[in-house]
């Protein structure tokens, strides 16, 4: 019987938007560097432009959808190529950029700016040009990303083998984080404190950034392709991407203190796709969605106890080489979306996609929309460096957002640190030595359980039939007390122990007398003949038609009156009890068999003793 997990989230469903709702005409980077490409927070969507003469990306406000013109405003000023961006957190105006020039790019988009007409008097299209351009890599800027906590804070890393934490204000690096190989991808813990980093030396690190230490560190995913990491929200668990030696793509959950002991529960087999994942984690629903590069399709997982549980998967057949997802407290609460993605689609088209929890309510779900992180620093660039430290970003009231009101903001609460990872992958071998006794404790209790059953389904009886039958004594001797046609499988059950023939020998006895018998009866009918009786008395099966009444009975019954749905039942019902009444006895006779070998080992072992 299969068993489904209870999950509030395990009907969500991915809803694209019409095509009018998208955004065409959009000429997406073709660079071969592996990064998002796009990025959003739910003002804007910045877009990693192919465009000549030197780096460029675009800005498109959320509401200009439809076909973009020809040429359009570009965000220019490095002199190669864009490889990422990343949006302030704490302002939507406000956008930093890597390049493959070296250069970090700090960049605000002009109050009056507009993707689909932003011209000068002379109606000439208009660029934009950056606030400050900073330098401290000596290599190509891969990947940008601003601190969770605090303002003015962001990290890059660069194919110079470094990650840098910059107080973008004032355009210097205050930290270096010096690494073996290239980064691949680096992510922040949930009050910034922490960062994960996987690397192209195949490592996964933990590192205390103020402290320019590694506190944790081991192997990741043993595949050449690139790797990715994502915090799994307010924990001390990260979640990663890669792939196999085989090159299969797999997920894992690590414990960030004790990165080298492995991925708790092991890895995760995706596919065998070659396209890079990447994560994205939603810490409001504890819920992990993983988009392919290369393909359509973006699975979901919800994390709990250290596990990844599948959820569903949004399906298309438009693959992707780039996606986005906007913050929470930017999400549709009216019609239950619960994450907001853009997706490229031939690096011509953007299509957003609206993950939705199926409800039929007009009132606030506050089981699905706890608060949120807000658009306000928690602490200072100047606060951050100089050691001080929160619980995570300061957060705002989704319900309050629903009501329209003006939001409240309060500080986060303390992470939740579980210590005893290791210890959950024991009890996973152990489970199928424990399912034996779990399956006869519900025997036990199922005749409570038939009284609701009547009002469904009779599913219910079918399946303790079932799981009663997978035993080979219990059905050897339900053939035998049902009718006489288990005459042939004796020889069988002789193999396997000598107090097994007992109860069903004699079983045999009073309905016929076989010539076969009388070979093995004298050492066990007076034994066994006071327990024959009951077995025989609650005649479970209307199979017995020659000797026994009651089943002549019910065919006339039934000749007379068609049988009834509850009438099937309870005859179901009593085949059950039957069927307990067998089991019990099976298994006290198991129990004198145990006794019987016990006692033989004491006495081999007492005469050896004695030799």
């Amino acid at each position: 019987m299969r068993f489904v997990r209870a999950s509030k989230y395990r009907h969500v469903y991915g809803q694209p938007a019409k095509k009018e709702l998208c955004y065409d005409n959009i000429r997406v980077s073709t660079n071969a560097w592996d990064s998002n490409l796009i990025k959003a927070n739910g003002k804007y969507i910045s877009v990693n432009w192919n465009a000549s003469g030197g780096g460029a990306f675009a800005v498109i406000p959320i509401g200009e959808v439809g076909k973009a013109p020809d040429q359009v405003p570009l965000f220019r000023g490095h002199t190669a190529t864009v490889l990422d961006t990343d949006f302030n957190p704490f302002n939507d105006n406000v956008i930093i950029s890597g390049s493959d020039d070296t250069k970090i790019g700090l960049w605000k988009v002009p109050e009056d700016y507009s993707f689909h007409h932003y011209v000068d008097d002379d109606d000439n299209i208009k660029d934009v040009s950056p606030v400050a351009l900073y330098s401290g890599h000596k290599r190509k800027v891969g990947h940008v990303s601003f601190h969770p906590t605090s303002e003015n804070v962001a990290a890059s890393s660069s194919l110079d083998y470094t990650v840098k934490l910059w107080d973008v204000e004032t355009g210097t690096d205050k930290i270096t984080l010096q690494h073996n190989d290239l980064v691949t991808s680096f992510a922040f813990n949930y009050n910034g404190n922490l960062l994960a980093t996987t690397s192209r030396d195949r490592k996964l690190r933990i590192w205390d950034i103020r402290s320019n230490k590694i506190i944790s560190e081991g192997a990741g995913h043993s595949g050449a392709k690139a790797s990715r990491v994502v915090w799994l929200g307010n924990t001390d668990r990260v979640g990663t991407t890669g792939f196999s030696k085989l090159s299969d793509r797999q997920m894992a959950v690590w414990d960030s203190s004790n990165v080298g002991a492995g991925p708790i529960g092991g890895f995760y087999t995706i596919d065998s796709s070659a396209g890079i994942l990447i994560p994205f984690y939603d810490d409001s629903n504890n819920i992990l969605y993983v988009g392919g590069k290369g393909d359509g399709n973006i699975r979901y997982f919800e994390f709990q106890d250290d596990e990844l549980f599948p959820l569903s998967e949004f399906q298309s057949t438009d693959a992707q080489r780039g996606l986005a997802v906007a913050p929470k407290r930017t999400v549709n609460i009216a019609e239950n979306e619960v994450l907001k993605v853009y997706k490229t689609v031939s690096d011509s088209l953007i299509e957003p996609i609206s993950f939705i929890v199926p409800r039929k309510a007009d009132f606030f779900q506050d089981d699905i929309y706890p608060d949120a992180p807000s658009d306000k620093p928690a602490l200072s660039a100047d606060e951050w460096f100089g050691g001080k430290d929160v619980d995570g970003p300061l957060l705002v009231s989704m319900e309050d957002i629903y009501n329209k009101v003006e939001a409240t903001v309060k500080p986060s609460s303390k992470p939740e640190l579980k210590k005893e990872a290791p210890k959950k992958e024991e009890p996973k071998k152990e489970e199928p030595k424990k399912e034996e006794p779990k399956k006869e404790e519900p025997k036990k209790e199922e005749p409570k359980k038939e009284e609701p059953v009547e009002r469904s389904t009779l599913t219910p009886p079918k399946s303790k039939v079932d799981d009663l039958l997978q035993k080979d004594e219990v059905n050897s001797l339900l053939k035998k007390a049902a009718d006489l046609d288990g005459d042939e499988e004796e020889p069988k059950e002789d193999k396997d122990s000598a107090w097994d023939d007992e109860p069903e020998q004699v079983k045999e006895e009073p309905k016929e007398e076989p010539k076969e018998e009388p070979k093995e009866e004298p050492k066990e009918e007076p034994k066994e003949e006071p327990k024959v009786e009951p077995k025989q008395q609650p005649k479970q099966q209307p199979n017995e038609q020659p000797k026994e009444t009651k089943p002549a009975e019910t065919s006339t019954e039934t000749a007379s009156k068609p049988l009834t749905l509850k009438g099937t039942i309870e005859k179901l019902s009593q085949v059950v009890d039957g069927f307990e009444k067998v089991v019990t006895r099976l298994e006290a006779a198991n129990l004198e068999k145990d006794e019987r070998l016990k006692a033989l080992e004491e006495k081999i072992a007492q005469l050896l003793e004695k030799k």
